[in-house]
């Protein structure tokens, strides 16, 4: 069993940590007196007889009773949780003492990106003397981000009812819960492939599996290269020239500059405005939603492939991702998406991530954004003019309205005059080479990245 909050802290304890009496141990000491005293006064020796066992048995189980309170914990044997996918998590109840604890009640708060059906409902365990017992609670994990499953208190009961333990509390547990990746594929077109090796058709002539043409044989050629039919036919050797295989490097850019759809509590703990309440993984997914699993998505692609993929944050923080490949940076990666936060910073974000941050004029960049801020407009375009390959993946949910004040008998014509203005916006960037595609997970970018690569093999 592995925790993924770290090492424990040593559980707290609400009060001194000792045992109170129930009302039950005051029924027995007053029933044992009372006929103790009858005995006395009336000299029925039967009345004695009969608060025997009483006096006998309450003094028994308070003797052997448990000195020290249960002591919690929480766990979990997942290491990673994907969302969507279900989730144990183990509490823990130790007994230190000889002594057993009739019963132990465990009572934890409700979690709301856990969808667990007995979240109100109180627990019980029994726990021997010097054992541990274990409780699982198991849920579907309704959203991405870094949670916290709140602590748990529990309270024993032992010496046959007769004494309750003060309330001690568990330490909290975190978790890590990834995005679920879309279902994304893409064809082998990429627009500018520069690597040394990779999987990409490259424009540059070398070894690789794609006919180029026939040429003359040169010295420095292989001779296993050498095209026997067109020598015999010219008289003169000649060989198959064929196009190298090469990787390529992918930008994705995060625009979380403003959040907008339905939502619930995200990886930061905020809460969306302007939308429904998202019902988890399968309900309405916001800006943000999105943006995170289309990222996650495309990157499992493209470093699957081999080739290197680079993150970059644009909004208050302007973060950025390394470029890298392999299984081992698509980890990091979705590490790094777990922190993505919106809103917006002191400083105009443009000048914070594109001069700190040198972008390969071959690398294909994709930016992930809703198109709700005239920077991220102009950001898009000032990229596509630089003479890069630019794709722009449009993440606005289609049911999200701008956010207004009280509605109006003209709410309904400004929100369509600010779609029209919208899709101008979006028109006016293709003039500039930018196509602009709806994110709808498998084959969302096939089409436009052959239109890229087409536009980029063009001569100029």
């Amino acid at each position: 069993m592995t925790t993924t909050g770290g090492t424990p802290s040593p559980p707290t304890v609400s009060g001194p940590p000792d045992w109170t009496p129930t009302p039950a141990l005051g029924r027995a000491v007053v029933l044992t007196l009372v006929l103790l005293v009858a005995a006395v006064v009336t000299g029925r020796a039967d009345l004695a007889v009969l608060a025997t066992p009483f006096g006998i048995g309450t003094a028994v189980a308070l003797r052997y009773r448990p000195r020290r309170p249960p002591q919690p914990a929480l766990a979990t044997r997942q290491a990673h949780v994907v969302e969507g996918n279900e989730l144990g998590i183990d509490i823990g109840i130790g007994n230190d003492d000889e002594s057993a604890y009739d019963l132990v009640v465990i009572r934890r708060e409700v979690t709301a990106w856990l969808a667990d059906h007995d979240a109100g409902r109180p627990l019980a365990v029994t726990v021997g003397g010097e054992r541990r017992a274990k409780v699982t609670v198991r849920g579907e994990v309704a959203r991405w981000g870094r949670h916290t499953f709140a602590p748990v208190q529990v309270q024993a009961v032992s010496g046959d009812g007769l004494l309750v333990s003060r309330s001690t509390t568990s330490p909290a547990l975190a978790l890590k819960v990834f995005p679920r990746t879309d279902p994304f594929d893409a064809d082998d077109a990429m627009p500018n492939a520069a690597g040394l090796v990779g999987a990409h058709r490259s424009r540059r002539y070398g070894d690789g599996g794609e006919l180029a043409g026939i040429r003359r044989f040169a010295p420095g050629d292989r001779l296993r290269r050498i095209d026997w039919r067109a020598s015999l036919r010219t008289r003169e050797l000649h060989v198959a020239q064929t196009l190298s295989d090469r990787d390529a490097e992918l930008v994705l850019v995060l625009d979380v500059l403003h959040e907008a759809g339905g939502s619930s509590a995200g990886a930061s703990g905020q809460r969306s405005t302007g939308g429904a309440m998202n019902a988890g993984v399968d309900g309405t997914a916001s800006v943000i939603d999105t943006t995170v699993r289309a990222a996650a998505g495309i990157a499992q692609h493209y470093v699957g492939r081999g080739d290197r993929v680079r993150f970059l944050e644009y909004g208050g923080r302007n973060r950025a991702l390394r470029a890298g490949t392999g299984r081992r940076h698509y980890l990091m990666a979705l590490e790094w998406l777990l922190g993505v936060q919106s809103g917006e910073g002191p400083h105009d974000p443009t000048e914070g991530i594109f001069r700190r941050h040198v972008l390969p004029t071959a690398a294909l960049l994709i930016v992930l954004t809703p198109f709700l801020d005239r920077r991220s407009v102009a950001a898009v375009a000032r990229l596509a003019r630089s003479g890069r390959s630019v794709v722009a993946v449009d993440t606005l949910p289609s049911y999200a309205r701008p956010a207004a004040g009280r509605p109006g008998p003209w709410s309904d014509a400004a929100f369509r005059m600010w779609r029209l203005e919208r899709q101008n916006t979006l028109a006016q960037l293709l003039e500039h080479g930018v196509p602009t595609v709806t994110w709808a997970g498998a084959g969302s970018l096939d089409q436009v990245l052959r239109d890229v690569s087409r536009i980029a093999a063009a001569p100029r």
